[in-house]
């Protein structure tokens, strides 16, 4: 780390549980990288009983993580919190995030910041005229929006929104928690993600269909919330949740794992799934759908394969011999541990926020024990 460590406040969706929440699998990985480079972090969740009832991070060593009943407690008992922070980052989907901006935008004084892990879908309920979690006039208060989507989509966040300066922040894996577990493969092909209509045909035409050409083969999908309507073959194992913990040991007992995206990310391209860089930190072999900038993460052929239909997750998984799903499975290990690792995410963060945060270092009102 260069320069000072920086005192920095997240206010996300939820650190505590990954129930149907992908956001929590990002924002560990990179305050566990921050807190390694020195920085004082802090996550403020707002306390609902969904993730109340469903939480496997309690009582993490990376960072303070702290409960808020209501938007007011941030103007209340945490405004000191916020006050003497370097950086403030809010994340997408926090809830009543519009009034949360409003009132943590007259409290910051270091820089004020957005976190979007779901860029896509924020521009398509603004061009709708929703405001979920924020509102497009509020687009242009942050010093910097950083998004979980790159390419165009940043220059349209800055000429369509007014947003200041927007930088990518992919998301990212620890290397030190995903890698292969040396288990003996278990399914053919594996799907890791909470039930989403948009995805859904997709899996049906990128898995379902495959395991029903396919009996002598196994199959696997694990997340939450898939309705009992679904028609899942005999051949396919259904897992409820499966806590962060888990990851590694069901990606490493998968011959190839599937990564399948939502419609408007697919639409916005430059939008990599955590799932991609878990996988391939696993040592796993992944089959993609197609998107705009998925060739600049993983070579496509070479590190990575993509399908568009059941007949060519059928091909793929008839004829990829092992020694091929070894090399593209070992050329994706090499380009996530090269730049996608947390790691690298918190030095790109650090470096945003450094050179902007350094008057909030040298002056500070509030005690260092605010935080």
């Amino acid at each position: 780390m260069t320069g000072k460590p920086l005192r920095i406040v997240f206010i996300g969706l939820s650190l505590s549980s990954s129930w149907g929440n992908g956001h929590a699998t990002t924002f560990r990985a990179l305050m566990r990288a921050l807190q390694r480079r020195g920085h004082q972090l802090v996550f403020l969740e707002r306390d609902v009983s969904w993730y109340a009832r469903n939480r496997d991070l309690t009582d993490p060593e990376f960072c303070e993580l702290r409960y808020y009943d209501t938007v007011a407690d941030l103007s209340g008992q945490y405004a000191p919190t916020i006050r003497s922070a370097d950086a403030v980052i809010i994340g997408s989907y926090v809830p009543e995030g519009v009034e949360v901006i409003d009132l943590v935008a007259g409290l910051a004084a270091g820089r004020f910041c957005f976190y979007d892990i779901d860029t896509p879908v924020t521009l398509a309920k603004l061009a709708a005229g929703e405001d979920e979690y924020i509102a497009a006039r509020q687009v242009r208060l942050f010093d910097i929006y950083f998004s979980f989507t790159g390419g165009p989509t940043l220059t349209r966040l800055e000429r369509e929104y007014g947003a200041r300066k927007a930088l990518p922040l992919y998301c990212s894996v620890d290397p030190e928690r995903y890698s292969n577990t040396g288990e003996t493969p278990r399914w053919d092909l594996g799907y890791l993600g909470t039930y989403s209509p948009d995805r859904q045909e997709v899996l049906e035409r990128l898995l379902i269909e495959p395991a029903r050409r396919m009996p002598e083969r196994r199959f696997v999908v694990a997340g939450p919330l898939y309705p009992p309507e679904i028609d899942w073959p005999r051949n396919v194992e259904r897992i409820e949740h499966l806590p962060p913990r888990d990851h590694p040991s069901f990606y490493s007992r998968q011959r190839f794992t599937l990564n399948v995206t939502r419609a408007d990310m697919i639409a916005a391209g430059w939008s990599p799934s955590v799932r991609l860089f878990e996988a391939a930190a696993c040592g796993t072999p992944v089959i993609s759908d197609v998107w705009s900038g998925l060739g600049e993460f993983f070579p496509l052929g070479e590190a990575i394969f993509t399908a568009s239909s059941s007949a060519e997750i059928v091909r793929i998984l008839s004829t990829t011999s092992s020694d091929a799903r070894r090399d593209l499975a070992a050329r994706a290990l090499t380009k996530v541990l090269a730049e996608h690792t947390a790691a690298a995410r918190a030095r790109e963060l650090e470096a945003s926020l450094a050179p902007q945060c350094a008057p909030a270092l040298v002056s500070t009102d509030v005690s260092e024990h605010a935080l």
